[in-house]
């Protein structure tokens, strides 16, 4: 059954589906649909086109869907969506879209957005994403699928991060980083390949040797990248995984691609085991 606490206000016109439950003091504005399921723990603020999928939780003192921290934003009706089951925790930010974007600031299903998090404007998260404490997204971000953002990350507008990166925390991330990638610092740099991920996710050694050779040749070797990069393709376009990464490099960027470390001779070979 349907459960909402007699101190929350849910404003006429809200949808509140089956089983939802909706604690003290939470505030669901007029355009906002909770698909089943959904839990609002307490002092939860819910506002603007919002859409929570079947199942989201959210903790306490979290806001989903207010107004973005734009300039040029004048009220226009742009839209929040989050997917199934996804966990909002304690303080987290997340804004609507705005019209200089896209319009729509999206979390795919089985997120965490751990405490303090922020979510700008118009950022695409993709399934399976978790963002650690404190971790900051500037706007129009994109995050592939299975990615964890470490605690304490700032991550620059426009940029993207293909799936099943990793980045370490406390990073300040300028730059795209590539699918399967692994990246920390201040400024972020690339460290290596995701190899635990890959190992985790059942990727075969012959598919991680192809990986960690396409990386080394993209990111270690001398001369200029696009003689690299078109090396590269030449070996290994058939590796799928591979051919990701040649896809996502020569996609369309506004922030550019991450560069190698000092330290990449060691990353990727330490975590072989």
């Amino acid at each position: 059954m349907t459960h909402i606490h007699p101190t929350a206000a849910v404003a006429p016109g809200a949808v509140i589906g089956e089983g939802c439950h909706i604690g003290p003091a939470c505030v669901v504005g007029p355009d906002v649909v909770l698909e089943a399921g959904v839990e609002l723990l307490s002092h939860v603020v819910v506002d603007g086109h919002t859409r929570l999928g079947a199942g989201v939780k959210v903790f306490p003192f979290a806001t989903i869907g207010m107004a973005p921290q734009d300039l040029k934003y004048k009220g226009e009706p742009t839209r929040c969506e989050i997917g199934a089951r996804t966990l909002v925790r304690e303080h987290a930010t997340i804004h609507r879209g705005s019209v200089g974007g896209h319009g729509v600031t999206t979390i795919g299903t089985d997120c965490m957005i751990m405490a303090v998090a922020h979510v700008a404007h118009d950022c695409t998260l993709h399934d399976r994403v978790i963002l650690a404490n404190n971790v900051m997204l500037g706007g129009h971000v994109e995050i592939g699928d299975t990615v964890f953002v470490g605690g304490g990350t700032a991550i620059h507008q426009f940029v993207r991060i293909g799936r099943q990166a990793v980045i370490g925390g406390m990073s300040g991330v300028e730059a795209d980083v590539i699918p399967y990638g692994s990246a920390m610092g201040n400024r972020a740099r690339m460290i290596g390949l995701n190899l635990i991920g890959l190992k985790r996710r059942g990727f075969t050694r012959p598919q991680i040797h192809a990986l960690r050779a396409a990386f080394r040749l993209l990111f270690k070797e001398p001369g200029v990248f696009s003689e690299r990069l078109a090396s590269a393709e030449a070996r290994w376009l058939d590796e799928a995984p591979v051919a990701e990464i040649f896809a996502f490099i020569k996609a369309p960027s506004k922030r550019g691609l991450c560069k190698a470390g000092r330290d990449t001779d060691t990353a990727d070979d330490d975590e072989e085991g």
